[in-house]
């Protein structure tokens, strides 16, 4: 591990990186993810996310590519995490009925017939925010009832957002991962159905299907990427939560690109980084991080990993990084001003993290270390995933107007 002045960032190696493994990767593979995106794209407001090319970026910061892919366009809700709530609602009715999937369509699950197969159901979950408004908002347009709790300090602007999906909604006294366990226990008393994208023993399939939905995206990037460009990427930054995000895209491109699949970079807040403090331990176990989680990255503030995505990440991960909140500003600031003909990208603080990172990796001197290790030079190709847009655009804006959280050893 090394870090810069001021600990701004830390890293780690993955020194239990594994040989490639189909049997790790095999929910994840071209059949499967078609599957999910078929029902996925049979809703009215599906429409691919943009691969964004920033030229001038990639030669201000000496990398061949950078590529973003603009999640703040995902089903107008601002972020990706609808892609999991809408399939695994849709795949939960689908099995309450016992129908596949594949002969279902989002508008078939509206219809009175289906509703009265399954009478009126209620989904229940624990957010920071974007995924407890997919899950509202998958559970409204299907004509059933959400209940979403958040974790303390969590951004009311962002709460009332859920509200406005229908849901019931608040903000609880815990951090995220008890939230999780307030959740399930609540929908044990009360017959409610846990969308939920961490596993535990005995709740296994739900949140796979959250991570499959996920996939999605890689599925578009690699159609994408056919199309404006003819080689693919070096390397993929993906941010981590609980990690199902970043398993799932890295498990789609990884069994894509076979032995020409991009280097996985996994990226977390200092305050939850739990991936990073797990690849730092010898073992072969994952690490914990617990207490409060006070971070700008709301998104990706949680402390346990899910066990299937530590799996896939500690398999085939190159690196670990551990961020503090002004690797995320600088990113937010980086996006919304672009150089030149740069299309200008909107970013959340979950989303700009892998930015801010890259930036400071080809900037940086105390980082040339572990730039030289991950082989990130004039030849690289760079992928990032713009994860969500400005879901609370006072703090947006007060982050990228007033210049909170600077970066002050670059």
């Amino acid at each position: 591990m090394q870090q810069t002045k001021k600990e701004n960032i830390q890293w780690q190696i993955n020194e239990k990186k594994k040989p490639y493994s189909s049997k790790v990767l095999h929910d994840f593979t071209n059949s499967e993810i078609k599957r999910v995106y078929q029902f996925q794209k049979t809703h009215p407001l599906y429409n691919e996310t943009p691969l964004v090319r920033l030229s001038n970026l990639a030669a201000e910061l000496g990398v061949e590519e950078i590529f973003v892919k603009n999640e703040a366009c995902r089903f107008g809700l601002n972020a990706f995490k609808v892609l999991g709530g809408i399939y695994a609602v849709g795949k939960f009715l689908a099995e309450r009925i016992g129908r596949d999937i594949e002969s279902l369509s989002f508008e078939e699950l509206k219809s009175p017939k289906i509703r009265e197969l399954t009478g009126e159901l209620t989904f229940i979950s624990a957010t920071d925010g974007n995924h407890g408004r997919g899950v509202a908002w998958a559970a409204r347009e299907l004509g059933h009832k959400s209940v979403i709790y958040m974790p303390k300090g969590s951004s009311t602007r962002r709460l009332e957002a859920i509200k406005a999906e229908g849901a019931h909604a608040e903000i609880t006294h815990y951090n995220y991962d008890d939230a999780v366990r307030l959740a399930s226990s609540h929908a044990k008393v009360n017959g409610w159905i846990v969308i939920q994208d961490t596993s535990w023993e005995g709740y296994e399939d739900i949140p796979l299907w959250i991570m499959q939905g996920y996939a999605t995206i890689s599925k578009e990037i690699v159609e994408q990427m056919e199309v404006i460009s003819e080689e693919p990427p070096t390397h993929v930054f993906l941010q981590a939560g609980v990690g199902s995000f970043a398993s799932s895209v890295a498990a789609f491109l990884i069994q894509h690109y076979r032995e020409r699949y991009p280097k996985i970079i996994v990226v977390e807040p200092h305050q939850a980084n739990c991936f990073y403090l797990s690849f730092k331990n010898k073992g072969e176990s994952f690490q914990t991080v617990s207490g409060d989680m006070d971070t700008i990255m709301a998104g990706l503030a949680c402390g346990e990993p899910n066990p299937r995505a530590w799996d896939i990440l500690s398999h085939f991960s190159e690196a670990s990084f551990s961020c503090d909140d002004s690797i995320s500003a600088l990113g937010m600031r980086i996006l919304g001003n672009p150089i030149g003909k740069d299309q200008r990208i909107i970013s959340g603080e979950s989303g700009s993290v892998t930015t801010g990172l890259i930036y400071c990796l080809t900037k940086n001197k105390a980082l040339f270390e572990v730039k030289e290790k991950l082989k990130i030079n004039e030849k690289s190709r760079i992928l990032l995933i713009n994860t969500e847009g400005d879901t609370d655009e006072a703090h947006y804006r007060k982050t990228v107007w007033e210049g909170t959280y600077p970066l002050t050893n670059i």
